[in-house]
């Protein structure tokens, strides 16, 4: 058979399809029926530098938790052979050798079935006859093995071991010995419990990574100061003693011009600032590590904001590609949020200094990104004089035919208006005299740097809550929303995205005491270009993708304009005269052939429906069939999400009219929940729009009720299965918790009568709900349950006895009770109060 594997494996690998795809079906039959002598003699080709390659993946691939079932004696010769693979001198072999031994580890080490495997790799590290191959190869292990095992899986003196194991590599004269050890300590210090506790053993590690960053390798370096940043953001009151070393290591860094080791370096100073301004907040011992090293960091972060020609990168780079500047600017951002006034003697200098010299463009960028970077921490009063001239200068730079040197004032213009521009009180960067100068400058230079849309949002903001004040911009608020709007159709997309997004934000922070007559001039201007959208001459699907990104921009912004005159009657009214032409247009959109339904398409018919109310009735039976082709859209999720939402709003809009539309609508929403084709993000959507229409409705929804009921259950079931590592999974998480804690108190709200039989089940969620880690959003839906709970209670005895004792009730009252909201603690007063009150006029037996 030996002969015939090895064939088979070779075959694997044949550029033929066929016999590829021949030889790949009969090894799987093989693993299928006799898995025990499939894995030894892959084990033993594995172990044959001279036999195929592919070996070593399809081991690596076919291990699972079938290995469980394996005979001990296979196991341990299938172990033997791997572990002597790692001392290969050929580094392909031994690599995926430590992969596939981590992988086993992490199937036996949960179960302690391989208690000896970290002495073994223990051993190869200690030992001073080990080759330099064996010890990377080991070290590679134990980085592997830290990265699939949970720190739950190991004794505290196991996590001991694998560390001094690992500190034992760093030290290495090899390069390649070393660097694998520093990236081994990287990963485990994600698992690692107790050593930072021990004086001596932090000592050891910290000085170790530390000499580890004088070594004249530049990924050494890199990779310590990936250490750094998780000793950094773990254990903060570790680092006192060796900040002087850090910041040399940082200095040196810069000036041999190592980019990537400086960004790193820039990660861990950014995770040293975080770590000090949470505990500004909190009862931890405050170090004041960044203060203490303030007069050597700074001059470093200038010095990476001053770039020259060449090594400067244009701000249109690629999404996604870090820029060393920039970097820069959000350190220097960080430490003057953590120091406050201390950056500023340190900072402002130089700005001055450097702000006016027009010879030497890097340094005015430089001087302008450290100006829009200290904005926010120290107090405005401070800055204040020095920023009143500063401004003129900012604006004659945006003039500047330098690309970087107008991103740069743009951007601290931007960051000016959003944090020192108050126009309601003497403190502000921003006086009238200036405003025409500002609106004429940042308009002419709309097209060329993104970062202008966001000063022109940040200026208009600062007058929205400014009073009589908020006349000055008046003048100037058609000019500005002119030019957004033309933004638009800009042929520079990241002109277009910005020029969208702050059209948008300026409509909702208008004041409409002075300004409504613009805003419904622009709600006429959209609704124009929206229709001009339609003759658009589409010859390729290019023109069609062109058409469809303006509609949706457009309708985007026709959205915010309803939601805003709908926030006050009076213009309420603006919205109704017009209701009729929006709704056909949309309808003439949706039924045009190769038309898509967009996202903000189907949100502005939500919006319309909030504005009309009952009236929104007259339009459902056109609508409705769009309706369902946004619920069956599962392949556009957002499609589909926006669908659902919009629903609920319709269901708020006509109440009980709403009745012949759910009777279609509750399958489809239970056929979207039971699809595994649709994205997760949708699903809390469905169940708060199951609130929506049980509250509608009332108890006709009793005919959904049950299959309602079953998928909430299903989905509380599997909120607590969700992995608490992932913070993508935890948010997902808690927005799906929310949606089942509000759905249920809709039920409550709207048929408590149906819902009393299923008490059992609410209950049970809630009290997981509260007994596991959540947000102030869960717990705020949590109290609002409980809150119905409480109210439905009447004289059922067995709901009154959740508040009688030491509960997951009466601790959630308690914790709400305790809150800084003053809005959770009213309602947990009144739970408290009502509960007080009901079982007081119950008799004491009855309670018994």
């Amino acid at each position: 058979m030996d002969l015939e594997f090895t064939h088979l494996l070779l075959s694997a690998q044949s550029t033929d399809a066929k016999v590829r795809n021949e030889a790949e079906t009969t090894l799987g039959q093989f693993r299928d029926q006799n898995l025990q002598h499939f894995l030894v003699s892959l084990s033993f080709e594995f172990s044959n530098d001279g036999k195929p390659t592919d070996s070593r993946v399809v081991l690596k691939n076919s291990l699972d938790a079938r290995w469980v079932a394996i005979n001990d004696s296979l196991k341990s010769q299938i172990k033997n052979n791997l572990l002597n693979i790692l001392g290969s001198y050929l580094q392909k072999l031994s690599h995926t050798a430590a992969q596939v031994v981590s992988k086993i580890a992490s199937i036996e080490v949960p179960r302690k079935e391989w208690p000896e495997l970290l002495g073994l790799l223990h051993a190869n590290m200690i030992q001073p006859d080990r080759p330099a191959s064996l010890k990377q190869a080991t070290l590679e292990t134990l980085g592997y093995v830290c990265e699939e095992i949970s720190n739950k899986d190991l004794l505290e003196d196991e996590v001991d071991y694998i560390f001094e194991a690992i500190i034992q590599g760093v030290p290495e004269q090899n390069t390649e010995v070393c660097l694998a050890a520093v990236r081994a300590l990287y990963i485990a210090l994600g698992l690692e419990q107790g050593n930072f506790l021990s004086i001596t053993q932090r000592y050891i590690i910290v000085k170790v990574i530390c000499n580890a960053a004088m070594a004249g390798d530049k990924e050494i370096r890199e990779a310590v100061f990936g250490c750094l940043f998780s000793i950094a953001s773990t254990y903060y009151n570790a680092l006192k003693p060796y900040m002087p070393n850090i910041i040399q290591l940082t200095s040196k860094a810069f000036n041999g011009h190592e980019e990537a080791v400086v960004l790193k370096a820039l990660d861990f100073w950014s995770a040293i600032c975080d770590k000090e301004m949470e505990i500004q907040h909190s009862k931890l011992q405050h170090y004041h590590l960044i203060e203490e090293v303030l007069s050597t960091l700074v001059p470093i972060l200038l010095d990476i904001l001053k770039q020259d020609e060449d090594q400067y990168k244009d701000q249109d780079q690629e999404d996604g590609i870090r820029n060393l500047t920039m970097a820069g600017v959000t350190c220097l951002r960080l430490v003057a949020r953590t120091v406050g006034d201390a950056v500023v003697p340190h900072v402002l200098p130089f700005v001055n200094h450097k702000i006016t010299k027009k010879w030497d463009w890097p340094s005015r960028v430089a001087a302008t990104y450290a100006l829009g970077s200290i904005l926010e921490g120290p107090n405005t009063e401070k800055l204040l004089p020095d920023l009143t001239s500063c401004l003129i200068i900012l604006l004659d730079e945006m003039e500047d035919h330098n690309s970087h040197m107008k991103n740069a004032a743009a951007w601290t213009l931007s960051r000016m208006f959003e944090l020192v521009h108050l126009p309601a009180t003497p403190f502000s960067a921003v006086i009238y005299v200036n405003l025409k100068r500002i609106k004429e400058v940042l308009i002419n230079n709309l097209q060329d740097a993104p970062q202008v849309c966001g000063a022109i949002y940040f200026l208009v903001k600062g007058y929205q809550e400014a009073g009589p004040k908020s006349s000055e911009l008046m003048p100037y608020v058609r000019e500005i929303i002119s030019s957004l709007t033309e933004s638009i159709v800009s042929t520079n997309s990241k002109i277009r995205s910005s020029a969208y997004k702050a059209l948008i934000k300026v409509v909702m922070c208008l004041n409409l005491t002075y300004m409504s007559d613009i805003i419904v001039e622009l709600l006429f201007c959209i609704m124009s270009k929206l229709e001009q959208t339609l003759n658009l001459q589409i010859i390729s699907s290019d023109d069609r993708e062109k058409q469809g990104e303006l509609q949706a921009s457009f309708s985007g912004v026709l959205q915010a304009i309803i939601h805003k005159l709908c926030s006050v009657d009076k213009t309420k009214l603006e919205i109704l005269k017009v209701a009729e032409q929006i709704i056909q247009f949309f309808l003439h959109v949706f039924e045009s052939p190769n038309s898509t339904i967009h996202e903000e398409d189907m949100l502005v018919i939500g919006a319309l429906a909030y504005a009309t109310g009952p009236y929104f009735g007259k339009y459902m039976q056109e609508f409705y069939e769009y309706l369902v082709m946004g619920l069956q859209n599962l392949e556009d999720y957002q499609v589909c999400g926006a669908t659902v939402y919009v629903v609920g709003i319709i269901c708020r809009a006509l109440d009980y009219e709403i009745l012949p539309f759910s009777e279609a609508v509750m399958p489809l929403l239970l056929k979207c929940l039971s699809s595994d084709e649709l994205h997760r993000s949708v699903k809390p959507l469905i169940f708060a729009c199951f609130g929506d229409i049980a509250i509608a409705i009332g108890e006709h929804f009793e005919k959904h009720l049950s299959s309602a009921l079953a998928m909430m259950q299903s989905a509380s079931e599997a909120c607590f299965e969700l992995d608490n590592n992932d913070k993508e999974m935890i948010d997902y998480g808690n927005r799906l918790k929310c949606s089942i804690l509000e759905c249920y108190s809709l039920f409550l709200l709207g048929f408590p009568e149906l819902m009393m039989s299923h008490i059992p089940d609410i209950q049970g969620f809630l009290k997981s709900v509260v007994e596991n880690p959540r947000d102030k959003s869960v717990t705020k839906a949590a109290q609002a349950l409980l809150y119905r709970l409480a109210d439905a209670i009447g004289s059922n005895i067995k709901l009154l006895q959740l508040f009688t004792s030491d509960s997951f009730c009466v601790r959630l009252v308690d914790e709400c009770l305790k809150s800084n909201d003053e809005e959770m603690k009213r309602t947990a007063g009144w739970i408290q109060r009502k509960a007080e009150h009901l079982i007081t006029s119950q008799s004491p037996m009855s309670l018994v």
